[in-house]
This record gives structure tokens, sequence and C-alpha cells, in this order.
């Protein structure tokens, strides 16, 4: 009797065991996304016509777009299960050549990406987590924007991230044709639809990324492969979906179609059903010669010399400086035209602000709509020009959510013209000395103060160059709609290769401002750029500008903190605009010191910006120093915070009464 059931019970146990231990397969398909149930926030959307727009070209934006219920990523065992997914983006600038900043396919652990920033963030990470195995956080990315601070490759690329954008893999965007396996170029920000392939087999741990034109073959080589562990990085239930932010350019990012799978290849997608793509409509010229010269036959040579004569005073009128060796600069170059249109004219209305190197105009392009702000600059001389003009187009490079970005630039005749992005806000300076504005909080200008020591931190350390500002003030700090400082007007910045020093150049910048070494040698280091800062620290605090006016001393600020500071009365030397209310007396003293510290007239005691930021932190304690420390030949300091040993040894003879 039991060997009658015996074949047929454990045929039923094995089948229950392999049903038991198979993991599910789980698959979704979207031709479209009318109708979809995604999980939106940020600016993604969904159009009447089933496209998913992850950003609608306004800047500085994110959006995120999820499946709203998580996947099982782990095995019963805790490995990390296969998974297979494909969609068709395609990403759509109002400016030829120019977008930002791109789109990932995301597996996060949540959908809330709230605290993640716009920008080179692409909406997954910000400052303080970027890197941080926390996130457990997978993507891969199409960028197009390069951020030397990321590390990136290029700005039209494929990388995969880890719980990072410093990606772990990366490539420029294409892929290898089948036929020959020639690896052929594509550009992301064309405006064409692309398909893109993410395969990750658990057993191998192999990721597989794959990138075509839409309607084309999936290539048998894929464009990245490599092995990679990512038991660590996923969780049991994972969701997965899109990630994209924008920057300074508008620009729309679309999804088409997307298809996943969990345990198996993800099922190919119908072309045929996904929604059209938005266009710009671009403005059609017409040819007015084509129009009238056969019906004005009779007036022709009157009609040349007309127009002959309106071309050339049109041309005078935009006129501009354009050498060979400018060609290289594309995008960085823009028409005196446009700039002329977007100003309206340069008219007095639109100025923004007079300083000792040029007028601020705000503009408006056409026809993207972007907001800016131009700078004009005299220059008489050629000399130099060329280096000097590849530096602004270098500098045009930095990418710092604390640095105003430098969009490009334009010569004409006798002046340079530098666009900046606009900032809503304006300058710091009107907040601090036009009794018109609201007071700035305690809390608003230490913000500030931050922000900007950030921005300078990354100017000297953290970029592929160190770029000296040389002109380090109040009013070159810009205010964007959070106000978030920004640091900004790079028309005297230089910079040069870590390791090097820079050569003597010309004295330049702000009165009140200046390091006394800069009067001596005529070099611009950081350390000039630290001395302006903490000049700017003490002019934030007190809310009094560094120089008084029909005064020859250039450091009577400094001196009245000091004077202050030796009566015991320093707190009294905040902008009484104030209430004791609003302050944290130790933020205050800390940074009213910390200036002092930096605008030390020895270069080699102030602080690094490296330092300065762990000081604003709390990081790094504030050394010891008394106001009597504060000048030539009476400077104490230790050397925990790595000053030069000269120095040291500099105070310590100069106290005991042996120096010079």
């Amino acid at each position: 009797m039991l060997s009658a059931f015996k074949t047929p019970f454990f045929v039923f146990l094995l089948l229950l065991k392999c049903t038991i231990s198979t993991p599910p397969s789980e698959s979704f398909i979207f031709n479209g996304f009318t109708g979809a149930n995604l999980k939106l926030d940020g600016i993604a959307s969904i159009t009447s016509d089933g496209l998913l727009k992850l950003t609608n070209a306004t800047r500085l934006m994110k959006g995120h777009a999820f499946h709203p219920n998580p996947l099982k990523f782990k095995s019963p065992a805790g490995k990390t299960l296969s998974f297979s997914t494909t969609f068709v983006f395609a990403i759509l600038s109002e400016i030829s050549d120019v977008s930002g900043h791109g789109i990932a396919f995301v597996v996060s652990p949540t959908t809330n990406l709230s605290s993640a920033l716009q920008s080179q963030y692409l909406g997954l990470f910000n400052m303080n987590n970027n890197g941080n195995a926390s996130n457990h956080v997978f993507a891969v990315e199409l960028d197009t924007i390069l951020n030397s601070e990321f590390k990136d490759i290029s700005d039209n690329h494929v990388g995969i991230d880890v719980n990072s954008l410093k990606s772990s893999n990366s490539h420029d965007a294409g892929y290898y044709d089948n036929k020959t396996g020639v690896f052929k170029n594509l550009t992301l920000m064309s405006g064409q639809p692309m398909q893109l392939w993410v395969d990750f087999k658990g057993e191998e741990m192999e990721l597989n990324v794959t990138l075509s034109p839409i309607r084309m073959p999936k290539p048998k080589k894929p464009l990245l492969s490599t092995k990679i562990d990512l038991s660590s990085l996923m969780l049991d239930l994972m969701y997965v979906g899109f990630s994209s932010a924008t920057g300074s350019f508008h620009t729309t990012h679309c999804v088409l179609g997307w298809s996943f799978k969990m345990n198996g290849e993800s099922e190919k997608l119908d072309y045929d059903r996904f929604p059209p793509l938005p266009r710009n409509k671009n403005k059609v010229g017409v040819n007015v010669l084509e129009i009238w010269l056969p019906m004005a036959s009779s007036s022709f040579v009157l009609f040349i010399i007309i127009a002959v004569y309106l071309i050339v005073r049109r041309r005078r009128k935009y006129a501009e400086l354009l050498e060979d060796w400018e060609i290289q600069y594309g995008p960085h170059r823009f028409s005196y035209k446009d700039l002329f249109q977007a100003t309206k004219g340069f008219k007095e209305k639109e100025l923004l602000g007079t300083g000792g190197f040029g007028r601020v105009y705000k503009g408006v392009l056409s026809p993207s709509k972007i907001e800016v702000a131009v700078k004009r600059v005299s220059h008489e001389s050629r000399q130099g020009m060329k280096e000097f003009v590849a530096e602004i187009v270098s500098i045009g490079q930095l990418r710092h959510r604390n640095i105003v970005q430098l969009l490009g630039y334009c010569r004409r005749k006798g002046e340079l013209l530098l666009v900046y992005d606009f900032m809503p806000n304006g300058s710091l300076d009107k907040f601090l000395y036009d009794k018109r504005m609201p007071t700035l909080r305690w809390v608003q200008r230490f913000k500030i103060i931050k922000g900007v020591a950030s921005g300078l931190l990354y100017l000297h350390a953290e970029w592929e160059k160190v770029v000296v500002h040389r002109d380090i003030k109040a009013s070159n700090v810009l205010l964007d709609s959070e106000m978030n400082g920004r640091l900004g007007d790079f028309g005297l910045a230089r910079l040069y290769d870590h390791g090097s020093y820079p050569l003597t150049t010309h004295v330049v910048g702000t009165m009140g401002y200046l390091a006394p070494e800069i009067g001596r040698n005529g070099k611009a280091t950081t350390l000039t750029d630290v001395y302006a800062f903490g000049v700017f620290l003490l002019e934030v605090v007190c809310g009094k500008r560094p120089v008084k006016p029909n005064t020859e001393n250039g450091l009577v600020l400094m001196d009245y903190v000091i004077d202050n500071w030796k009566q015991g009365t320093l707190i009294e030397t905040i902008d009484s605009r104030m209430t004791v209310e609003d302050y944290n007396v130790d933020e205050v003293e800390l940074v009213l010191k910390l200036g002092l510290l930096c605008s030390h007239p020895i270069a080699g005691v102030r602080p690094s910006m490296r330092q300065v930021m762990q000081i604003l932190d709390g990081d790094v304690r504030l050394p010891e120093i008394t106001p009597d420390c504060l000048s030539f030949g009476s400077a104490a300091l230790p050397a925990d915070l790595g000053f030069e040993d000269y120095i040291t040894s500099f105070c310590f003879i100069s106290m005991s009464g042996g120096g010079r």
C-alpha cells in the first residue's frame, strides 16, 4: 500500500520544493504611458498622449517616476536576483549642443528623493549623502554635462553609479555595430529617441549596459560590461524607476516606453505604439529678395543699393571680433546680436549694477527664454587675449551650487561681454547697505558665509585646476531664489595646475580686499583669496564696508574689530540692525575671529579654505588667538591646523624679543 503512493508522493514533494525555491518572476511593460500607474514627483508628468516627461524645460528642477510597487530583489538565500530592463528615451534642449543634466534609471529602497538636488546631482543625491553606503541606490546615468567633481569622462556618457555620482564604470555614449564591430558615437542630447538595455545576471554577478538608436536590433556587444557584487547594496524590496534633473538650460527629458522583468529578459517594446515627441517650433525665415525682386525689376539697382547699405549698417551695429583660434570654443561663444537683443539694446532699464570693471545687464535669450546676466568689460589690448579667453572658457566648466555659472563670452571692438546665470535676488551688498532692503537675519548670513566658503574651496582644491578668483567681495556674491550665496564675476579669475605657482601679474582687485603681499609682488594666490574672504566675513557680520569713505587706510573695518576685541566688546561690532534675539553669540564670535585670522597680514598664517570649512562646520576648533597676534611680527598660532613650521618659529622669536 505504501509502495503504491511512494513515487507520486516524492514527486509532489520535489515539485513543491522547486516551486518554493524558484524566485518569483515579476514584469511589466509600458508602450507609452497613457493610464500608467506610476508614482510621480517633482515636475514629472504624463502628457495626454502618453509621453512620460521627467522634466519640462524648466531650469534647476528635478523629476522622478517610479513603479508604484516594490519588487523583490533578494532570494531566500540573500543573493541578488537577476533583472532586465529596457526603455526608450529622448533628451530635447531648446539650445542646440547644450543641455542639462541627464536621465538615470534607478533602483532605490525608497521613492522619496525629496532631499536630492537638481543639476549635476540628477535628483539622486545631495552634497551630504553623495557616496554614502547607506543610500542603497543603484543607477545607470545618461549624463550630458561634464562634472569634474564626479570624475566624469565627458559631457556625453553612460555611467554605472553605486551610491554615488562618481561612476564606477563609464563610457562615451554610442554602440558597437553588429556587422563590423566598430564603435559608433551617439549624441544623447540630439533630440532623437534612443534605447537602453540594463541586464544583470545574478549568478554571474555580471552587469551589461547597451545603447542604440531606436528600431535598431540590440547590439550584441554591450557598451559597458562589468563584474559587480550588488549583494550589500540591494535590499530585499526595492523600487525601480527614473530620475532626471535640469541645470541652467531649458531641457525636456522624456521616456517613450519601458519594459522590466525580474529573473528573465525584459519584453520587447512596440515602437509603433509610442507617443510622438514634442518638437521646438522654429520660426521659418522669409527671403525678402525671393518675394519682392521679381515684382520690383524696374527698381532693381535702387533696391540693391539700399539692401547693401542696410547690410553694412547692420553688420557694423553687431560687429564683433572673431579670430580663427576662437572657433574651437563652440557654444561658449555668444553672438553680439543675440546679447544685444536679449538686453533690449543694453537699455538702462535692464541695468542690474555698475562696478569698477563694467556694467551688468539683465537679458533674456531668445527663443529659449533663459534669463542671463551680461557684463560688459572694456579691453584695449589684444595681448594675452587668446590665453584670457581660454581661461574664461575653462572657468565656464565649473559646476558648484555656490558658484554662479559662467555660460560664455563675446568679443566686440573694445569690449568683452561675459554671460552668467541670472540671480533673481541680486548681490549681497544691497542687503547689507541698502536700507530699503530687508535686514538679513543671522541664520541667513551664516548660511551665505558657509556657501561662499564651500564654493571657494571648490575653486581652490576640488576642481581639476586651481582657480584664483581675485575679486571676492559682497557685491560679487549673488543670491539665488532661495537666498543661497553664490560666488560670481569671474572676469578677473586666473587658473593654473595643482602644484604649480602663478606668475607675476598686474595688481587687480578692490581696495580693502587686497592682501598686503599683492602690492609687493603682484602675485594673486589662493591665500590672497583667503585674505579677501576674511575681509568679506567681517563685512557680512558687521554690515560695514572694509574702507571708510574719504580715508586712505584700507583696513579700517579690521582695525575697528580688533580694537573692540581688545576692549572686550567684540560682539558689539555686529550689524546694529540685528536684534540680540536674532543671532548666536558663539557663531558670531567664531566668524569674527576667523575673519581676522583669514585676513592676517602674513600670508603663511592664514588657513586654507579647507581648514576654513572645517572650522565653520565645527569639525576643527578655531586656534586660540589674541588680538595682539594679528599684525606683522607678532603672530602666534598652534601647528595643529597644518600651518607652515617657519611661521610658528617666526612667531616664537617675535614674542620672545629676538625677532626683527
